[in-house]
């Protein structure tokens, strides 16, 4: 049995993984105000936007999951450039031609578009050494990007033109930087008389077949997919919980979300300069089980302040826990056939949030809905820990022959 080698992050390479990535799922942290803007220019209510992007984002999540085999392989770069294109050809005339009709059909062509980006930046990301650092980069590239784009709409004016112009000069921007994308491992040059040394085939772990991780990655899948549902549920309903049991006021609730970003750009920051150094399994379980606390801990706060440090801190290991994820998929596989799918997966479990938390703070009360979410976390903690030792073995079969795989980026240009 054999697994590919991965190859080290250069500018060149950098620059185009996270572009395609970020550019890929901006449209998810942009909800609130493209809603505005639609309701402002187009003429339909917050429902019917409402249901517009949540069929946008369904569609980005299910073409992530379809597409993974060409991100993974030797069409990468075409479909990276294809689905750039009609991501900004969508947005584009979402962003000019406002009849609610055609808007709204182009906004889930945009968001098919969207899908095929988010799959090509996820598989990228596992052809790259050191995933730890490489996830904790693309995390701070993407929360540093969502903020400024969140501030830039405002100024400019909340309207369809802003709103999804911006997103589609973005994603035509990111078309120019798909030539320095790394390359699937197995997607060797056929003019080529012997494969470059990103194509170097090396021996899988001791005791690790493909069979395994299949299993693993199939399973981190799933997992990824109910730890969205757990997480992004209790966003859902933190401020109306916020409000009704613990006393929060809306200056209160946008002062969470503004810090709540900032913990998330703190968490990338840390993670990235610390790289490979605490490893990846005890970490990740560290977060789950912080996590499973702090969410907790934010159900059972009857007191605005303490409720909002909780939920500022929750906010913050959510980030971190997320990029820990995001390294394990990575390191599976060089090829990316688990980080292409991975974020197409969460989407689908963030889908069903919404309803899962208002359904169950319905039935039986904040304070019960925290345990359950503490007790989701717990569970997955084993699994997903196994995953992430799994995962530290196979990144070291495969770094490059006489490299250690958690060298440092370098800044050569790649093209």
């Amino acid at each position: 049995m054999t697994a590919a080698v991965r190859v080290p992050l250069t500018l060149g390479r950098g620059i185009a993984t996270f572009s395609v990535f970020v550019v890929g799922y901006i449209t998810a942290n942009l909800i609130p105000l493209m809603i505005i803007a639609m309701v402002d220019d187009l003429g339909v209510t917050q429902t019917v936007a409402g249901a517009v992007l949540t069929g946008s984002l369904l569609a980005t999540a299910l073409v992530c999951l379809a597409t993974t085999r060409w991100a993974a392989g030797r069409s990468r770069h075409l479909l990276g450039r294809v689905s750039l294109v009609v991501m900004a050809a969508g947005f584009g005339v979402a962003a000019l031609i406002h009849s609610a009709p055609i808007a709204c059909a182009a906004i889930i062509v945009g968001g098919i578009g969207a899908g095929g980006a988010v799959a090509v930046g996820g598989a990228a990301l596992a052809a790259l050494n050191n995933p730890n650092r490489v996830s904790g980069i693309n995390g701070l590239v993407n929360r540093t990007a969502v903020t400024g784009v969140l501030a830039l709409i405002p100024i400019l004016g909340l309207h369809m033109t802003n709103a999804f112009g911006i997103v589609a000069v973005l994603a035509l921007a990111t078309v120019f930087t798909i030539t320095w994308l790394p390359s699937a491992p197995d997607a060797v040059n056929e003019d080529d008389d012997e494969p470059s040394a990103a194509h170097t085939r090396t021996p899988l772990p001791e005791g690790v077949t493909e069979k395994k991780l299949a299993v693993a990655g199939f399973s981190l899948l799933v997992l990824f997919a109910i730890w969205a549902i757990g997480e992004d549920s209790l966003w859902a309903v933190s401020g109306i919980m916020g409000a009704e049991h613990a006393a929060l006021t809306e200056q209160q609730m946008g002062l969470a979300l503004s810090l709540s970003t900032a913990g998330g750009i703190g968490a990338a920051l840390v993670l990235t300069a610390l790289g490979s150094r605490l490893g990846r399994t005890v970490p990740t379980a560290v977060l789950l089980g912080l996590g499973a606390a702090l969410k907790l801990g934010s159900c059972l706060a009857t007191d605005s302040t303490t409720y909002l440090v909780l939920i500022i801190a929750w906010n913050t290991v959510y980030a971190a826990a997320f990029i820990y994820v995001v390294a394990i998929a990575a390191a599976l596989d060089p090829s990316g056939r688990w980080s292409a799918p991975l974020l197409g997966t969460y989407l689908v479990g963030s889908a069903f949030a919404p309803l899962f938390g208002t359904l169950v703070t319905g039935a039986v009360g904040y304070v019960a809905f925290g345990f359950v979410l503490a007790g989701i976390s717990l569970v997955l903690l084993v699994p997903i820990v196994w995953i992430a030792r799994l995962s530290t073995r196979t990144e070291q079969a495969s770094a490059l022959p006489g490299q250690d795989h958690t060298d440092r980026y370098t800044t050569s240009v790649v093209v």
